[in-house]
């Protein structure tokens, strides 16, 4: 009994000192690098320090001749003086050694550079689409999928992404919906966490990680209409509720950098905010981190109307917060004369060029230049087979199953004549989607090679007409074919022969992304035509769906008896289309994001509020369409499987005074095993300020064998139940709330419970 209570007595005490060290440890690296960079801040020009804040694109090749061109060699010099902190897409060993070498071997005080890139799911082994690994709701494999794509950035020298962007989005006309992770904060949040864990690792100085960065800070998701770059007004409450917290949880998980919007908020651009960078992000949050600018908005709140020149833009920016200049020249330009002029104080200059030489110490350049420039990883990491292999995990996860009539899927693999149909399934482009970095053109598997690969015998393929006219490609600009429809009879032939058709549509890889907004969100082109011509032929359709967004797809839901939602899944594409087609995988991915049943719901999302006539009533006076339903077409967490999961027992109970059990029962009654994501959702049923009708709190993803019962256990903190308010402060009301669980934001169990804390 004495030596159990001595090893009772003593584990503790090892643990506090365990804990203690690493925090001593921490404390002192923390202030070597403080004396490190403040001595080194000492010995710099003004311009040298300007020069950290200034950073450019690609604009040469730097293993050719010199430049020519007036701008090119102007910005070449400024290189070799130690007047560019960053550049941005240049990548590959041999152009990153030599533009770092040119900087090292000329510039006074031969400071490293930041090589930086927009590797947004991938760099050469492309994964889906960050709305599509979302849609997995599998934090550890999405953390896995942003460590394999800054292993291979790192690898080809690169040392800083631009990712990830957390914005949130109720909007699917946007067309950097695809970029983020839907529409809800709370699983937002725990998205950007996971990816900022797999950039940055546990360690910068890992020659394998890289620098993330949070964007767009903020509200940009918010744009008026969808349309990129556009205004942005919104309340407090919103900001504070549904906007902030993924961005404030990647400043908990100690992101190295934020990145500001392109819009305006409330009148003011994000760029020129004091309210955004400097009282929320580098005030209330404490973010010791930098900011960088978007491409080119200092310069554009000019454009914006917000200041008259871009010195005043630079003076703008500077004094809100904003500490590094892309690609405006605004900081090069104009800070000198700002500061000998007085017009702005020089602890400004001194505070950002802090920041910025914080990162590269913690990234390990100052001991080492060129430790990113190694060929020899460059070689072995990039698109090896390892990583593949984790690009089709998360491919398969991220796939969502819409709609099954009669168990249409999964397809037999003999048997059966199968008509695959859609110039999309043999495209090997298309399926990379867009921000794909470093991938190779045509890299992608088709899904036609994956299906010939399980049983050429029982394919036949036709394309039918084409999505895009390949040859009017301009300028990020695709010409989508509304008119030739060569091809048609030749696919309706199969259909009408075949025992079941698989039609793969959607959008073109590039329709979505930044500055791709579109008006209409319904099958692009003579798509849906072409698709309801192969009904008639053949009314036993698969429709496999390769999008960035979510669709109008209120004509299919109607018809098409099976509606697989495979976005668009990078490298292994087709490969995990396959499986999920023939049953080799069982689709678990749920719907991050709401789908309309029509264009006129939009902006649409499963945490709305509700109104003083919520309805439904027998008079036409309550808030409704009267051409339409109010709810969506497919909602937020939805997805089925090919097995079923029956939710019972739930029983929820406070504990103590701040923290509430919820217990329940969850039950594979099919005859398959598979995944299935429990959802909690809460209601706080009457409030100081109105609340959601619904507010996701918790989920787990889970295996279950085939009859598999599992007892299932959520906790939740008062915390959870309360608000922001409108100074961003956490805020809990007593009162009753509702507790819900379910497969979906349509849950299948509620209970209501009383709290009365103290806390309040």
């Amino acid at each position: 009994m004495e030596k159990v209570l001595l090893l009772i007595f003593f584990i503790p005490t090892l643990i506090f000192c365990q804990d203690d060290n690493v925090i001593i440890e921490k404390t002192r690296k923390d202030k070597e690098k403080e004396i490190f960079v403040n001595d080194l801040i000492a010995k710099m020009t003004l311009m040298e320090k300007i020069g950290q804040m200034n950073q450019y694109s690609n604009f040469y090749d730097f293993t050719g001749p010199y430049p020519k061109n007036f701008v090119d060699s102007l910005k070449f010099e400024q290189l070799k003086q130690g007047l560019v902190g960053s550049v941005l897409n240049v990548s590959g060993v041999k152009k990153v050694k030599k533009m770092q070498k040119l900087v090292i071997d000329n510039s006074r005080m031969k400071i490293p550079l930041l090589f930086a890139l927009d590797v947004i799911h991938g760099f050469q082994t492309i994964n889906p689409i960050p709305l599509a690994e979302s849609a997995s709701w599998n934090l550890e494999l999405i953390q896995k999928s942003a460590s394999i794509a800054a292993k291979e950035a790192a690898s080809a020298g690169i040392n800083w992404t631009f990712a990830p962007m957390v914005d949130i989005t109720r909007d699917p006309r946007w067309g950097r919906i695809m970029e983020g992770a839907g529409e809800d904060p709370y699983l937002g949040s725990k998205i950007a966490v996971a990816r900022i864990k797999g950039f940055q690792g546990n360690n910068l100085e890992d020659p394998l990680t890289i620098a993330a960065c949070a964007k767009h800070f903020a509200a940009y998701g918010f744009a008026e209409s969808g349309r990129d770059y556009n205004t942005v007004d919104v309340g407090l409450k919103t900001l504070h509720n549904v906007i902030l917290p993924p961005f404030k949880a990647a400043a908990e998980a100690e992101v190295a950098t934020f990145m500001n919007s392109f819009n305006e908020l409330n009148g003011i651009p994000a760029t020129g905010n004091s309210f955004l960078q400097k009282d929320i992000l580098k005030g209330d949050w404490n973010f010791k981190g930098f900011v960088v600018s978007d491409w080119g908005s200092i310069g554009e709140m000019i454009a914006h109307g917000y200041t008259k020149d871009l010195k005043s833009a630079a003076k703008s920016a500077i004094t809100a917060g904003c500490d590094m200049d892309m690609m405006s020249s605004a900081y090069i330009l104009n800070l000198k004369s700002l500061v000998d002029k007085n017009q702005i104080k020089i602890n400004l200059i001194d505070d950002a060029v802090k920041r910025i030489l914080y990162l590269k110490y913690d990234l390990g350049l100052f001991k080492d230049p060129f430790k990113y420039c190694s060929e020899d990883r460059e070689n072995k990491n990039i698109l090896n087979a390892q990583n593949r292999k984790i690009s089709l995990d998360i491919a398969k996860e991220a796939i969502v199953l819409l709609k099954n009539d009669e168990n249409i899927l999964p397809l037999k693999k003999t048997g059966l004549k199968i008509a695959l149909i859609g110039d999309l399934a043999d495209d090997k482009d298309s399926p990379l989607g867009n921000w794909r970095a470093n991938g190779p053109k045509n890299s992608a598997i088709s899904v036609l090679e994956a299906m010939e690969r399980v049983n050429k015998n029982i394919l036949v393929y036709e394309s039918g007409p084409s999505l895009v006219n390949k040859s009017t490609y301009f300028q990020g600009e695709l010409d989508i074919n509304y008119s030739d429809t060569s091809g048609t009879n030749k696919a309706i032939r199969l259909a009408s022969r075949s025992d079941v058709v698989v039609a793969v549509m959607g959008e073109h890889g590039l329709q979505s992304g930044e500055g791709r907004s579109r008006a209409k969100i319904n099958l692009p082109g003579i798509q849906e035509s072409f698709l309801k011509e192969i009904y008639k032929a053949n009314n036993k359709v698969i429709l496999v769906l390769m999008n960035g967004r979510p669709l109008d797809l209120s004509w299919v839901d109607e018809n098409i008896p099976a509606v697989v939602e495979a976005w668009q899944l990078g490298t292994m594409s087709g490969e995990a289309i396959s499986s999920v087609l023939f049953g080799d995988y069982n689709p678990s991915g749920k719907l991050p994001v709401s789908f309309p049943r029509s264009l006129g719901q939009v902006p649409i999302y499963y945490n709305h509020k509700s109104t003083g006539r919520p309805g439904p009533s027998d008079n036409v006076f309550w808030s409704h369409f009267n051409d339409e339903k109010n709810d969506p077409l497919y909602p937020f967490g939805y997805g089925l499987s090919y097995t079923n999961f029956k939710y019972t027992n739930l029983k929820v109970e406070k504990l103590g005074d701040s923290s509430i059990e919820v217990n329940l029962m969850v039950e594979n009654t099919g005859n398959r095993s598979g995944q299935e994501v429990v959802q909690l959702y809460i209601r706080d049923s009457f409030s100081s300020t109105t609340r959601p009708v619904k507010e996701l709190k918790r989920f787990k993803k889970l295996f279950f064998e085939k009859g598999e019962r599992k007892d299932i256990s959520f906790n939740l903190n008062y915390d959870d139940l309360g608000f922001l308010n409108d100074d961003g402060k956490l805020f809990f009301e007593n009162g009753k709330f509702e507790i819900m669980v379910g497969g979906s934001s349509i849950t299948a169990l509620s209970q209501v419970i009383e709290i009365s804390s103290s806390k309040e």
